[in-house]
């Protein structure tokens, strides 16, 4: 049998499929797995040696199509389930299976703020729906993150001061309504008494440098100076991880690393909280928290994140307790201590 999985960006998300990837692969013996993405994130699955066939979203759509029938694929999987996704199923015309993005219920809680989503379901969850019917289940396993190995940073590419351990800290995301404010940022890391790598694509690297000015030895800004891969690399090397609702963010988990997840104009209803698999958690304790402001009238304001707080007082960050943070970290860094990490 053969299968195109189909999940166009973003980088989370994308690390969000790699169970249904890992499992079609290595339940369905004979199953030969492909995978469409948009190119500028073709490196997050370029490694994953469940899929067989990388296959990219081209310009020219005609040629792209010509190249997809070529293959002959017996199913599509579509895990974006999107007006482009439907075109390609359109002309492929082979059957195919869709997620359910209950975007019905995320709109209600929107909004209405009735939290109508379905309770303790994991978008993981869904995404393995599309599958069941050939008989794949989960494993348990979690997340897949492959990191290959001329991206592993060289212990000199980082200060002296951070090669015995360091918290890593994750200060972009897609939209200005999931970032911490930079004041906020800079006082956490004040705060926090441990050696800290900030971690962000080259247009964080401003911000960076105003979080780290207090400070640069004991805060590190790496922003824009490694690769998506790299930056994965000091994320398996942390102790800790704070991230924002970001792909690093996921990459952790799959990583199996300790995380604090800091929400604001989302939430962790929506069911994309950090994803360890029932096996690792059958054995540890739950390795990550939240960070919100609770009962916030206007919280969820949107499904993906805005460029403005359409209130202009941008509480669900703001209002964000450092205190709550260090503390979850303090615990994190104990509990690595106990462990011989």
């Amino acid at each position: 049998m053969k299968f195109l999985i189909i999940r166009f960006s973003s980088i989370g998300d994308i690390v969000l499929t790699s169970p249904v990837v890992r499992c079609l692969k290595k339940q369905l013996p004979l199953a030969e797995v492909h995978y469409l993405i948009k190119p500028k994130f073709k490196m997050v699955m370029d490694n994953n040696p469940y899929i067989d066939k990388m296959h990219v979203l081209q310009e020219d759509w005609d040629d792209m199509i010509t190249d997809l029938k070529e293959e002959k694929f017996d199913y599509i999987i579509d895990l974006h389930h999107n007006l482009r996704t439907l075109r390609v199923k359109s002309a492929l015309k082979v059957p195919s299976f869709s997620f359910n993005k209950l975007n019905i219920e995320k709109l209600i809680f929107v909004k209405l703020k009735w939290n109508v989503m379905p309770k303790n379901v994991h978008i993981v969850d869904r995404y393995l729906e599309t599958v069941s019917s050939f008989g794949v289940r989960n494993d348990g396993a979690g997340l897949d993150y492959f990191i290959p190995k001329e991206a592993e940073v060289k212990e000199s590419d980082i200060p002296a001061s951070h090669q015995l351990g360091f918290v890593a800290i994750v200060i972009g995301a897609s939209y200005m309504t999931k970032k911490m404010p930079v004041y906020k940022l800079r006082e956490l890391c004040q705060m926090i008494n441990h050696p800290i790598i900030l971690l962000g694509a080259k247009e964080e690297f401003s911000e960076g440098e105003q979080i780290s000015s207090f400070d640069p030895i004991k805060v590190y800004n790496a922003c824009g100076k490694f690769s998506l891969n790299e930056s994965a690399d000091l994320v398996r090397k942390s102790k800790v991880v704070i991230s924002h609702d970001t792909g690093l963010m996921h990459i952790a988990a799959a990583l199996k690393k300790p995380v604090i997840a800091i929400w604001g104009s989302t939430t962790p209803s929506f069911g994309m909280v950090p994803y360890y698999g029932d096996n690792y958690l059958a054995h540890h304790a739950r390795p990550y928290d939240n960070a919100e402001v609770h009962k916030l009238w206007c919280r969820p304001c949107t499904k993906f994140g805005r460029n403005k707080c359409p209130q202009g007082h941008f509480k669900c960050m703001r209002n964000i307790s450092l205190e709550d943070v260090v503390m979850k970290v303090e615990k994190f860094l104990r509990n690595a201590k106990g462990i011989g990490n």
